[in-house]
Formats: structure tokens, sequence, C-alpha cells
């Protein structure tokens, strides 16, 4: 059952290093992509992953918890991390860049922001975690 856990994670390290590491950027050099139209592909794919992101972080939270007895204490602090991380993310970060990208899209003109540094810190921290996660997993099998 680990080796579900062990899937999902690496999936999900996949899934963010995909989208937010290439395709963020590059969707913005393919022709005929204005910024108006990069920045709505942008939070179509980005709502998608976040779903996808909250469906392998329930399933590894599920096999973690029918292994509970396995898994050592200090483990669950690491694999809160990707978790809480995915969670401001979703409940702060992605709605304020949601907000930007529909004023830009709207032709609205915006303040400079840092959020999306922000962001990819998270994004970072979150793929630095998940294999150390999946690393430790590998030695429950």
């Amino acid at each position: 059952m680990i080796e579900i856990a062990i899937i999902s994670i690496y999936i999900w390290i996949g899934f963010v290093c995909a989208i937010s590491f290439m395709e963020a950027w590059l969707k913005f050099r393919a022709p005929g992509v204005n910024l108006q139209i990069g920045l709505g592909i942008g939070q179509l794919v980005f709502k998608a992953l976040n779903r996808v992101e909250w469906t392998l972080a329930f399933i590894l939270m599920v096999v973690l918890l029918f292994n509970f007895e396995h898994v050592p204490f200090y483990f669950w602090g690491i694999v809160i991390v990707p978790i809480f991380l995915l969670f401001f993310q979703t409940s702060f970060l992605l709605p304020y860049l949601k907000r930007l990208a529909q004023d830009k899209i709207q032709g609205k003109t915006t303040k400079k922001s840092s959020i999306h540094i922000y962001y990819v810190i998270f994004e970072l921290i979150k793929v630095v975690t998940l294999a150390s996660i999946g690393y430790v997993l590998f030695k429950f099998i």
C-alpha cells in the first residue's frame, strides 16, 4: 500500500514541475499567444493542477493513515509541509493571482506584485519536500 503513496508523490512532483516550471512561462513563447490568451490558459491549467494536487495529497494521506502504526511520528511533520503549502496556495495565492490575471485580461493596469515569486518559492519547497517524503517512503517498503 505504501507503493501507492510513492506513486502519488512522484506523479505530484511531475505535475508541479511540468506545469509550474515549464508550461507557465513557455506558453507565452508560442506563436499567436498574447498576454490575455496566455493568462486565460494559465488560469485554466493552474485550476486543473490544483485539483490534481489535492487529489494526490488526499491519496497520500489516506495511505499513510491506513499505515499509521508504521509511520514514525517525525514523518508527519514532513508530510504536513507540502499539504500546508498547497492549502496556502489554494486559499491565498491562487485567488490573488486570479484577480491579477483577470485585471490584465480586462486591460486594467495592475501594480507590480511579488506574489509570483512566492508561488515559485513555495513550489520549489513543495517539490523538495515531496522528493524527501518519497525517499523516506522507499525505506518503508
